[in-house]
């Protein structure tokens, strides 16, 4: 930039650097939502290229401040996320930097980032494969210069009503007794003939689409963001994750599965907590299962937390 170019800078008004006359309402956040950010994001040993939505936001702490510099925060997490891959220690960094930006009207500094993340999924059986994609954000917050990092995450998975799976053995057994109560011995080829029809099978249980929802804080010292490991450990826990590319041999293998794996909400629920209470990169967790039923019109949902001090609330 040469000298006309700085001089004709310096004379163009930036009212936002104006000092207001008298003090004016402290703000809690100013900044940004909805910005679209290309970044790498590091998750276990991988490093990965994602398309977010972000927010950013500092306080506006100055009562005599006429407003915070937008474009400074703007400018500030695109060259991090052009230099850099995303990590704890990295989104650390960026929230310092923001609020050195601003340090003379802020002291908070938030930042959230928003997107699909898409993992490679074997069918059960067949040679095929497919895309599942789960929706993700990456939270930090430095607040009275504490930071504190999160992750959410969202996973789907089959469940298979307990109730509706004894009701429905139940009314196969009567059928049974009806067919043949008055046969006395009965041979294996008419059993399994019987067992093919759909005289025989008169009744099965409901199941349907689910989702656990899974929002964590991070230990302070993790290196890098848990994102496929989260999400293999609630598939790997409820073992009936929705199915990406199906040919009949896995639609077989997952009706199996469901019926291996009958589960109440609250079985979920449990399964859950026992597996993310071992996880040590946690300090903290709140998960809500939610079982979109097939025979209500309203949703199952079971919440819990890790139960630590000063924790999240075991709100819904």
């Amino acid at each position: 930039m040469n000298k006309a170019e700085l001089i004709r800078l310096d004379s163009m008004p930036d009212v936002s650097r104006h000092e207001l006359q008298l003090p004016e309402e402290t703000l809690d956040w100013v900044g940004m939502h909805g910005i679209h950010q290309p970044l790498l994001v590091r998750d276990g040993g991988d490093t990965r290229q994602v398309q977010t939505k972000v927010q950013i936001y500092v306080d506006l702490g100055d009562k005599l401040a006429k407003g915070i510099h937008m474009s400074r925060l703007y400018l500030i997490l695109d060259e991090h996320s052009d230099s850099r891959a995303l990590t704890p220690p990295g989104l650390k960094l960026l929230l310092r930097s923001m609020l050195e930006s601003h340090r003379d009207v802020s002291s908070n500094a938030f930042v959230q980032f928003d997107f699909d993340y898409y993992l490679r999924r074997n069918a059960l059986v067949s040679d095929n494969s497919g895309w599942n994609s789960y929706p993700v954000s990456i939270t930090g917050t430095l607040l009275d210069g504490e930071i504190v990092l999160e992750l959410k995450l969202a996973v789907q998975y089959s469940s298979t009503c307990p109730q509706s799976a004894a009701l429905a053995r139940q009314l196969i057994q009567d059928q049974f007794e009806a067919d043949f109560g008055s046969s006395g011995q009965v041979s294996v080829s008419d059993v399994k003939q019987w067992l093919d029809s759909e005289q025989g099978i008169v009744a099965t249980p409901h199941s349907q689409r689910s989702t656990a929802q899974l929002l964590v804080r991070l230990k302070d010292g993790v290196e890098d963001f848990p994102i496929t490991d989260l999400i293999n450990a609630v598939e790997n826990t409820l073992k009936t994750p929705v199915q990406t590319a199906v040919k009949r041999e896995d639609e077989q293998e997952f009706a199996l599965l469901n019926g291996q794996n009958l589960m109440f909400v609250e079985d979920a629920g449990r399964k859950l907590k026992q597996r993310f209470d071992q996880d040590g990169r946690l300090t903290d967790f709140w998960v809500r299962v939610e079982h979109h039923e097939s025979l209500h019109a309203h949703d199952a949902v079971g919440v819990f937390t890790k139960g630590v001090a000063d924790g999240y609330p075991p709100a819904p």
